[in-house]
């Protein structure tokens, strides 16, 4: 499992670990792990020696890890220049030790065309170490234009610790950052790293292995399942199992507007976990024709036979039949997951009375709905929104978008991050599916923050072996589940 903590933790661990090294051991370890990825990036479009690397420093530690890595890279034969944003403020002891092996230490101010004319304008790397974990806001305007001006040309950057002007507890982006394409973060990953907007600003991650492992707590802010955690909590039917012992997943979604909703939620359920899928809803005869093994009944969901969970809300329109459906289910003693319509049709005071396990599943728009504001404010702060949304509702809160954040409502427990999917997955009808697959893992037995982790993960996995590069259909995604749970049994 992946982990990120906070800066405040990340601090606290270095200090512990730094106050029983010799001084300056743990910028080395740090600068060390630094210069081999760049020597990395460096072979593959050639080779270390004679390549041409600008480091952009700001005056903290974490300029110091640059400018130790660049004195590496010079003494194996690359070119180095750094380039102080701040005139005559960088560390010393990293400035001293890129002079001595080579390398050249330049303030952005005093930076010409002459300052790489040796080069022949040609650059191979930007490293930047502008700002560290500490960075607020965005970029100041002259470390803005001095990224610009390296940037402007297609040229690797990588990025120290985290891309300069990305706020690194929250995932935010204030103002101008830089757009890596590696970061190289040490000792623990920041949850910016994790995130968008940040995560998507850090391009390829590369974690060095600084010692602070035994100084970090046992619970992160931030984790993402892997291959091995989901295997670990997909469900299996034993011997004796039958459909029913292996759970039975209600589906009250689609109108006579949305039937295919009621079809793509119903082909999500079949392929997740349960042993039966229940439909309610007027879309039992497009069910039925796409899915005979299907449970059909006409409501209300309170009348249509036992379930243990409920999916809600796919496709129901806003009438009343739909308000009264929605009621039904947050009725209900079992596990209930609300999507879509249902979400804008529940009533909080009943969410917040149940005594059995909630699941929302909003997009942003619908997150933004739900909180009262604007739907900017949920993109630009995807972390704080799907906290607010889980204490707020006493939920499981699963927030889709570029970064699926799974969130519960018990203090202390990490928010979850989905490491898999695919941008053609933003396509109509692919909640549907997930909303299915999510339901039927509660009603197999998942914990509710289990079951959106793993709805999620199989849900962007399913997408990537549908795609494989090119335009899917949601129903191509419900179709791939199959294959996605192999790979990860496998």
């Amino acid at each position: 499992m992946r982990t990120a903590y906070s800066v405040s933790t990340v601090r606290a661990a270095e200090q512990a670990l730094m106050s029983r090294l010799p001084e300056g051991a743990l910028m080395q370890r740090a600068a060390a792990g630094l210069a081999a990825a760049c020597a990395d990036l460096l072979r593959r479009g050639g080779r270390v020696y004679g390549s041409r690397v600008v480091l952009l420093v700001g005056s903290g530690d974490n300029g110091g890890d640059a400018l130790y890595a660049g004195a590496r890279l010079a003494r194996r034969g690359a070119g180095v220049v750094a380039v102080r944003v701040s005139p005559g403020r960088a560390h010393e002891g990293g400035s001293a030790a890129l002079r001595a092996a080579g390398g050249r230490v330049v303030d952005a101010g005093d930076v010409t065309p002459d300052t790489h004319r040796d080069w022949g304008g040609h650059i191979d790397l930007v490293v930047d170490a502008v700002t560290g974990i500490g960075g607020r806001g965005g970029l100041r305007p002259e470390a803005a234009a001095l990224v610009e001006r390296y940037t402007a040309h297609p040229v690797p950057v990588v990025a120290v610790d985290l891309p300069s002007g990305v706020e690194a507890d929250t995932g935010e982006v204030r103002g101008d950052a830089v757009r890596a394409d590696a970061t190289v973060t040490f000792g623990a990953y920041k949850p910016a790293l994790l995130v968008d907007p940040a995560a998507e600003r850090a391009g390829a991650l590369h974690l060095v292995d600084i010692g602070l492992g035994a100084e970090l707590p046992d619970v992160p802010e931030l984790e993402a399942l892997q291959y091995a955690d989901v295997a670990a909590l997909l469900p299996v039917p034993s011997a004796e199992s039958d459909k029913y012992r292996r759970g039975v997943v209600g589906i009250v979604a689609g109108s006579a507007r949305y039937p295919g909703a009621a079809v793509l939620a119903v082909s999500g359920a079949l392929r997740g976990g349960a042993g039966a899928v229940r439909y309610v809803g007027p879309g039992g005869d497009a069910v039925i024709a796409s899915h005979p093994e299907t449970l059909v009944h006409a409501g209300p969901p309170s009348r249509a036979g036992r379930v243990q969970a409920w999916v809600v809300g796919p496709g129901l329109g806003d009438g009343t039949d739909a308000v009264d459906a929605v009621s039904d289910v947050l009725a209900a003693e079992v596990p209930v997951l609300v999507d879509a319509d249902g979400l804008r049709l529940l009533d909080a005071d009943a969410v917040q009375a149940r005594t059995a396990p909630t699941v929302l599943t909003p997009h942003a728009g619908e997150a933004a709905a739900l909180l009262g504001v604007a739907r900017e404010e949920v993109e630009a702060g995807r972390l704080a929104a799907v906290r607010e949304l889980a204490s707020r509702f006493r939920a499981t809160v699963l927030l889709k978008g570029s970064t699926t954040l799974v969130a519960a409502d018990t203090p202390r427990t990490p928010v979850r991050v989905n490491p898999t999917g695919t941008s053609w997955l933003a396509t109509a009808g692919s909640g549907d599916v997930l909303s299915g697959l999510t339901g039927s893992l509660l009603a197999a037995g998942l914990a509710p923050r289990d079951a959106a982790s793993v709805g999620a993960y199989l849900h962007g996995l399913a997408a990537r072996h549908a795609s494989d590069g090119s335009a899917v259909a949601a129903q191509d995604v419900a179709g791939a589940i199959a294959a996605a749970w192999r790979d990860v049994r496998a």
